[in-house]
């Protein structure tokens, strides 16, 4: 409770008298200057690895190799000796790779993984106190956490368990073989992802590495031409450029809108019991806006680096256009339109939700939502606010599914009509979606609760009616769970 007193005095410290916020450019921390700076080293790597370590000049083990010597020197410049943490939980996952049955390797490695994860997050709250910290090492253990569970579930499903009791997906990414020590290390620790991620499938960082990435991607859209001898060799120029281009807008907006419109706002005493209730739901999400860019400039960056390397094609769009989002983690367009809660969180940290849906939803036989939410907060780290926002996340996302299925079809009767539900849906998911989050970026009790009083609570009361008074229809559930291969050809036979 001090230290949360403590952190929430200091976000108080801004001016007491209106939303104006000094801003200042050269005031970012060492620890996000190291960042940009090894995510540059990391697409200069990357474009030196894809041209003078090609898969038709090198081996895959010196590819495998040098990703992973790459890797190792970028974590070590940016996080010093808190690195042993990533060692040590890479090791451990190995040795339960290499020594656990098929049919427990999922669940002890997604259990030491997360164990050790949660360890270092609780570490980090006793020792750093809400800091945005200078040694924030749980950055890449998050991610190679996501990489040892992925991973080992794909083994799992690989080697323990029936080909018919697979989803096509699972099916599509099962593992049959147990990957060797340097496959192992260069899947987790590479340079092109270790940092910033995203998380990807083995089977996919396998094939790019031995040069058999974009080949399969293209037969999938050219294997019913007759009389076709060679593939076109896609340049991911074209999408690094355009992707480092949304990373440097994106930055712009980190150091303007971010530092103009701080979190620190919705403590001060003008936004507490001076605004009307509409002015603070606007200036919450106007504040809540300003603090996207950093995660859009981090992310497209990371994917830019994917891409310079020749990693994240994904194959041929309707028009013939090359595509390179593979391991995209955000649709901004999406994210910005989203006329639902479910098309919002469909659309940001989009690897991240393919990974909850990998090695939870999917296979928890009850209440998938609400254990997912929870997955998703212990994996954020053990803030009070990731709760918060978690918590108040499963209500918004049952809420919006009973209402979208008791009422949307009422209005799709004509395109005007259509229109006007969408643009009162988008208004209301950006609302709901500020209010949401704002725990997030808090961190602290105090701050949120004080927050939520001047808000009058008003989307979990919202929620929670909706829920109860509101019947949930039985196809609401009815796409959960994906297609085995069992009834595919089932219904192919039929």
């Amino acid at each position: 409770v001090r230290l949360e007193v403590k952190a929430y005095k200091k976000m108080r410290t801004n001016s007491r008298t209106g939303p104006a916020v000094k801003v200042s450019f050269l005031s970012s921390p060492h620890p996000q200057v190291n960042f940009v700076a090894c995510q540059l080293f990391a697409l200069f790597a990357a474009f030196w690895f894809r041209l003078y370590l090609s898969p038709g000049k090198t081996s895959p083990d010196v590819r495998h190799m040098f990703a992973t010597i790459f890797g190792i020197y970028f974590v070590i410049f940016c996080f010093g000796w808190y690195v042993i943490h990533l060692f040590v939980l890479v090791l451990l996952c190995y040795a339960i790779m290499v020594t656990a049955s098929a049919s427990n390797i999922h669940r002890y490695s997604f259990f030491v993984a997360m164990g050790y994860l949660t360890l270092c997050h609780i570490s980090r709250i006793y020792i750093f106190h809400y800091g945005i910290l200078t040694t924030d090492f749980s950055g890449p253990l998050m991610i190679v956490t996501q990489k040892i569970t992925t991973l080992a579930f794909q083994v799992h499903d690989g080697l323990g368990r029936r080909a018919e009791d697979l989803s096509v997906e699972q099916h599509r990414l099962a593992i049959k073989a147990k990957p060797s020590f340097l496959q192992y290390l260069s899947y987790l620790l590479n340079f092109m992802s270790v940092i910033a991620g995203p998380c990807n499938n083995f089977k996919d960082y396998v094939a790019f590495i031995e040069g058999r990435h974009t080949h399969m991607k293209l037969l999938e859209v050219y294997w019913k031409q007759k009389g076709l001898h060679s593939f076109p060799e896609p340049s991911p120029t074209g999408a690094v450029i355009y992707k480092l281009c949304i990373a440097l807008v994106s930055l712009f907006l980190f150091l303007t809108l971010t530092k103009a419109f701080p979190v620190t706002c919705l403590l001060n005493d003008w936004f507490l019991y001076k605004a009307n209730f509409l002015t603070r739901l606007c200036y919450l999400y106007v504040v809540m806006q300003a603090s996207k860019p950093k995660y859009y400039f981090a992310w497209t960056l990371a994917d830019a680096v994917n891409n310079a390397a020749g990693f994240g094609f994904s194959g041929v769009d309707k028009d013939g256009n090359f595509c390179w989002n593979l391991l995209s983690n955000l649709n901004i367009w999406k994210i910005e339109t989203a006329t639902s809660f479910k098309m919002y969180l469909q659309n940001w940290n989009i690897q991240t939700a393919t990974w909850l849906k990998c090695v939870c939803y999917e296979r928890v036989p009850w209440y998938p939502t609400v254990l997912t939410f929870i997955l998703s907060a212990l994996w954020h780290g053990v803030y009070p606010g990731y709760y918060f926002t978690f918590l108040t996340g499963t209500l918004v996302t049952l809420a919006a599914r009973a209402v979208r299925n008791n009422y949307r079809h009422y209005f799709l009767s004509s395109k005007v009509v259509k229109v006007a539900y969408d643009v009162v849906t988008w208004a209301a998911t950006q609302l709901a979606v500020s209010y949401t989050v704002a725990p997030f970026v808090m961190l602290a009790v105090e701050p949120t609760i004080s927050l939520y009083k001047s808000m009058y609570f008003y989307l979990h009361i919202i929620s929670l009616l909706i829920i109860l008074f509101l019947p949930i229809k039985p196809q609401a559930h009815a796409q959960r769970w994906p297609q085995t291969l069992n009834s595919v050809k089932k219904k192919k036979a039929d």
